[in-house]
């Protein structure tokens, strides 16, 4: 659904750049509305949740996860939407784990949540690569880059990850077949030199691309124009994230606007909440 029209692994900063596309010189915002709603379930459910789903409780636990994501209309500036995104586009594109499913951090209904917005895992023979990431879905490019770079000095502070990572500990699910090797590398008394060996930063970052506005098709020339404003993109952020010393992956989704995604996606998860 999302292609990936630039993918360049390095070994301390990368970038993967995706499009939604055109059909009938139209942006694919509804298609890319379904796409993500075929993950909605593993994004809002515990693991054990989400593996009981059978033929009869299919459409009560995507009902429940619907309805987990927010229960009220105030969801122009919510997090979640792109939080759901970076989950669909970790999956798919670098074959990561969901670890903890952020909706569970929420105290009462509605609630913004703090802190990372996904934490998801690759697992190798050696252990454990921890990938948290941050989310900003914006419509101005240069916003996004200035706000997540601050949430990055703060995040990735001793004080802060200590913190994050009991919040984690707490909302891991026992049945979930990582789950032991996960409390072992969050614990208090492993050191965070530990963590960083196998550690990684996704930063997903959207806003209203002019590439993607200037076109109606998912020509050459757009594929072009794309790659070029996203390796932009990338030289501003890598400038501003010079001093953090772990890896980092970019991820760039240009929208036609994010207006038009928001208030689908709004009115997708308004349905579903009514099955």
């Amino acid at each position: 659904m999302l292609e990936l029209v630039l993918h360049e692994i390095g070994s301390d900063r990368s970038i993967s750049g995706l499009c939604a596309g055109y059909e009938g010189k139209t942006w694919r915002h509804s298609a890319l509305v379904d796409y993500l709603m075929e993950s909605l379930p593993d994004f809002c459910l515990t693991y054990s949740e989400y593996s009981q789903i059978g033929h009869e409780s299919a459409v009560r636990m995507i009902r429940k996860a619907a309805k987990s994501v927010y229960s009220t209309g105030k969801f122009k500036n919510r997090g979640e939407f792109g939080e759901l995104l970076l989950h669909v586009i970790l999956k798919t594109t670098m074959g990561t784990l969901p670890a903890v499913s952020k909706i569970y951090y929420k105290d009462s209904a509605n609630d913004t949540v703090k802190g990372f917005d996904a934490v998801h895992v690759v697992p190798s023979e050696t252990g454990l690569e921890l990938w948290l990431g941050e989310v900003k879905l914006y419509e101005e490019i240069g916003s996004a880059i200035r706000d997540v770079t601050k949430e990055l000095e703060q995040h990735l502070m001793a004080d802060y990850l200590r913190s994050e990572f009991v919040a984690i500990l707490n909302k891991v699910d026992r049945d979930w077949p990582h789950g032991r090797q996960l409390l072992a590398l969050l614990n208090e008394r492993t050191s965070l030199d530990q963590v960083f060996e196998a550690f990684c930063i996704p930063v997903l970052l959207t806003y209203d691309g002019q590439a993607t506005a200037d076109h109606d098709a998912s020509s050459e020339a757009y594929r072009q124009a794309l790659v070029s404003e996203m390796r932009s993109i990338k030289e501003k952020f890598d400038r501003l994230v010079v001093s953090v010393p772990h890896r980092i992956h970019l991820f760039l989704v240009p929208l036609k606007t994010k207006k038009i995604l928001v208030e689908a996606l709004h009115q997708k998860l308004e349905a579903m909440k009514a099955l």
